[in-house]
């Protein structure tokens, strides 16, 4: 997706000035030669095409319009971007265009494809442990089925910087960026080319935000609104979160939570350990005394002889090298809102926003009972901002 708006960006600093619009068209009307497209920042606006104006098509990517082809009016659908250009109407949002340049639904869903399966397969993501800029160098921790990581990312002039705005669930909505906005705490997604041990990466790409990991209790939820309120574990102070329509929400299936728990308090197993044995792995909610009783807190009971996660379990031995907690999320069938309880456990990952009670989320999971009883503690309360499972990082850029 940066390279299409890079593209279009291109092709509107060639353009001579006049009134412009950019959006995703939601409607057409050949015969009147009328075209309705909404902007990113979600305003209508109406287009009259002039009879004489120019309409090509441009694949996603090209910066100018050597490869450019006609295209009919009537050839232009729904989910089809296009850039419209020419003299404002007599009303606010109108504009009679002598030019409209699209990029097809058909087409954009082809190079997100080819993106993304790129970024998949040439891309390391993880926590920001440290940033050197003297020698263009950014440590990450990634997770892996063995442990935590290190790797480094190789900066030059040529990389091309992303970064995501606060409350926003959206990669189009990501900024250009620096590597001086990069801090260490950030999640960061690198593509680039890496080294045959996969301890280096030089980076042509990269795409960072400031996010953060609530553990909650469900206290209400509206899903006509797309909200839930919740308890913060750890400041036991209400939160209300916005479910967008790219926020990525799930519900953990027992083995793959009990796997990431144990993931959590180091992979030690045994006696209180989440197991898939017999009797294996009760989780029990704790509803009553202690600092985090506003919240709830978690507790589990005795473990099973079996544990998630190890040989011939979920991630087990398949999963040599690189571990992506946000694939192995997508691949889960999506959780509705109006499926939560009240006092259902959730861990939330947003963008950091400038109100604390209010947070737009990039994914919620729910399930995560074992999560929160493996999770850190501070005087006693569930500190789920301390650890990280990769799921602070949105999907690929390019959706």
């Amino acid at each position: 997706m940066a390279v299409v708006y890079l593209a279009v960006a291109t092709l509107l600093a060639q353009s001579p000035p006049s009134t412009r619009t950019l959006g995703e068209v939601t409607a057409v009307d050949a015969t009147a030669r009328s075209i309705q497209l909404k902007t990113a920042a979600g305003v209508t606006w109406t287009v009259s095409v002039a009879e004489k104006a120019l309409c090509v098509s441009v694949p996603p990517g090209e910066k100018d319009l050597k490869k450019a082809t006609p295209i009919q009016l009537d050839a232009i659908k729904p989910g089809d971007r296009m850039l419209a250009r020419g003299e404002a109407g007599n009303t606010p949002n109108t504009l009679t265009a002598s030019s409209v340049i699209v990029m097809t639904k058909a087409d954009l869903a082809q190079k997100h494809a080819r993106d993304r399966a790129e970024w998949m397969r040439r891309s390391v993501a993880g926590a920001v442990n440290s940033v050197d800029a003297a020698k263009n160098e950014i440590v990450i921790n990634t997770r892996t089925l063995e442990g935590p990581k290190p790797i480094t990312v190789q900066v030059s002039a040529d990389t091309q910087y992303r970064r995501y705005a606060p409350d926003s669930v959206k990669f189009a909505d990501a900024k250009p960026g620096t590597l001086a906005e990069i801090q260490p705490g950030d999640q960061l997604r690198a593509l680039g080319d890496k080294t045959q041990d996969g301890t280096r990466v030089t980076a042509e790409e990269i795409v960072s935000g400031a996010f953060q990991t609530i553990a909650g209790t469900v206290i209400s939820t509206d899903p006509a609104a797309g909200a839930v309120r919740i308890t913060d574990l750890l400041t036991t102070r209400p939160v209300t979160v916005m479910v967008k329509e790219g926020t990525l929400a799930r519900r953990l299936p027992e083995m793959v939570a009990g796997m990431l728990a144990r993931r959590l308090n180091g992979g030690a197993a045994g006696a209180g350990a989440p197991g898939n044995g017999a009797g294996g792995g009760q989780w029990q909610q704790r509803q009553a005394g202690g600092a985090g009783a506003a919240g709830g807190g978690w507790q589990h009971g005795p473990g099973g002889a079996g544990t998630p996660g190890g040989s011939g379990g979920p991630g087990g031995t398949p999963g040599r090298g690189q571990w992506d907690m946000q694939q192995m999320l997508e691949r889960l069938p999506p959780l509705s809102l109006a499926d939560l309880k009240k006092g259902d456990a959730l861990v939330v990952s947003s963008s950091r926003g400038s109100d604390p009670s209010r947070v737009t989320a990039l994914t919620v999971l729910a399930g995560v009972e074992p999560l929160l009883a493996a999770a850190p503690r501070v005087s006693g309360n569930v500190n789920a901002g301390s650890w990280n499972l990769d799921i602070g990082m949105p999907g690929m850029p390019t959706e």
